[in-house]
Formats: C-alpha cells, structure tokens, sequence
C-alpha cells in the first residue's frame, strides 16, 4: 500500500523562509512589523544623536557623562546586530554592502570602535541622521524616493559640465588674483598671490567678507568687474543641471526595490535587476 501523504515526514522550513521573512521586516515598511521596526530604528537613530551631541556639551559631559558614554554603546550594538541582519537577510551582501544606504549604516556603527584608538572621533557618529533618509519609506512618500533620484540622474549627467566650469573658475580666480597681487601689494593687505586668490574667491562668488580690499582706484575697478562676473557665473551650473533635470523627469522610473541588492531605481516596466539580474 502507498503511504498516505499524511504519513510522510514534514521538512523543516528552509533558511529561505526565516530569510525573507527578516527581509520584509527590515527593509519593507508595507506590513506593520516593517514599519513598526523602522519607527523603532527612526527613534533610536534620532536618539542616539541626542546623546552625541549632549556629550560636546562639557556641562553636561562633566554630570552625565558616564551615562551618555554607555547609551553610545548601547545604541552602536544595537546598529551593529542590525547591519548583520541585513547582510544576512539580503540575497546579494556585498552589492548592498557597497551600495549608499549600506555605507552609511556601517560608518554609522565605525566611529564608536575607532573612538577607542582615536578618542573624541565618537563624535562623528552624527553621521547616523543620514539614515532618517528611510523615513521616506514609512511616511508612504515613496514616489517622492523616484524624484531624489531623478535629481541625482541629473547631477551625474552634469558632472562632466560643471567640472569645466569649475576649472574655467578656479582659472579665473589665479588670474585676478595675481592681478590684484600686483596691482595692490602687500601695503593692502595682498601679502601673497595665494591670498588674493583668497580674496578673488570670495569676490567672485559675491560672499564679501571684507577682510581684504582694494584700496587703489585700478584695484577697485577689477574688483567691480569681479563681482558683476561674479552673478553671471552663478547663472551658469543652475542652467546646466536645469537642462539635464528636464532630460531625466522625461524618463519613466518606478520605485522599485530589488529583494536581492535592494538596489533601486529601475525602469517602470523593468522585470529584472538592471544591477543583479535578479526578479523583481
């Protein structure tokens, strides 16, 4: 007689199972225990930079510090079992490893190590704010995600455009501020061409410190054509990104999330990872 299906041994759940689960919980905000975590982590980070920076209070420090000392540990295991659960959880560690918000967790969790090589670098931990980024998520303004990184598109379509424009401006600075070492001296404050350039610098992009002035009538007029120069060249990287801007909102992107590298950014009607080749 065949053996009922009921009599057959039961197989344990897999390690697939537990694995997606802990995914969903961790790095999707759709179920209640998803976005009950990351509410959790939001008030944790947030908490943690309290402490960071009451701790450069000396006040403070000098009654509460052995306090706040061991809530930076506390909060720094807690981050630190949370960015090997994510490396566990994800299909793909490494790409997400390398990816911008795995950088960011993991400098979020180095400084406090470090502190006990180099002290006073604990204070770098404020970089964990950068992870409130994921409260996109739980405030449901996920399609808000696609247009950062429509921006971001267009700031990498730039790139190549603003570095010569940069270089064409720091060519611009050397040359007035030579100038303006020659023609003012040192009696005027130019005591150098690398402090003129200082000078041109702070001309050229209109913030005016007035440190340092021209004191002749040739060194003011170059100084008048620096600052009219000056709101022109502004105009120049705002255009620049405005062209690429337009170029890439033309571009239909969805918000979608890979399960493996929890890359994002792929293109609406996209079936597979565009990084990993993985199904989405």
């Amino acid at each position: 007689m065949k053996r009922l299906k009921d009599d057959q041994p039961k197989v344990a759940p897999s390690n697939a199972h537990w694995r997606t689960v802990l995914r969903e919980v961790i790095f999707e905000a759709d179920t209640p225990l998803g976005k009950g975590f990351d509410v959790l982590l939001i008030v944790s980070i947030l908490a943690s930079v309290m402490a960071v920076m009451l701790d450069s209070i000396g006040a403070v420090r000098s009654r509460y510090g052995n306090f706040l000392y061991g809530i930076e540990w506390l909060f720094t295991i807690v981050f630190t079992v949370e960015y090997l659960l994510r490396l566990i959880c994800v299909g793909r560690p490494l790409k997400y490893a390398f990816s911008f918000y795995g950088v960011v967790d993991l400098l979020a969790i180095i400084p406090t190590y470090v502190s006990l090589l180099l002290p006073g670098s604990q204070y770098l931990l404020v970089i964990r704010i950068l992870r409130i980024l994921r409260i996109f998520r739980i405030l449901k303004l996920v399609p808000y995600l696609g247009e950062a990184r429509l921006l971001m598109k267009a700031l990498r379509a730039s790139s190549h455009k603003i570095a010569v424009f940069i270089y064409t401006v720091l060519t611009l600075v050397v040359i007035f501020g030579s100038l303006m070492y020659v023609i003012e001296g040192g009696a005027n404050g130019f005591t150098s061409i690398p402090r003129s350039i200082y000078w041109a610098i702070v001309t050229l992009t209109t913030v005016g410190y007035g440190d340092i002035s021209p004191q002749t009538v040739l060194g003011q007029t170059l100084a008048s054509m620096v600052m009219i120069l000056g709101y022109a060249i502004i105009a120049v990287p705002t255009g620049i990104v405005t062209v690429e801007m337009s170029r890439a909102f033309g571009r239909n992107v969805s918000t979608k999330v890979c399960p493996e590298c929890s890359a994002e950014g792929h293109e609406s009607d996209a079936c597979h990872c565009k990084f990993c080749g993985s199904v989405l």
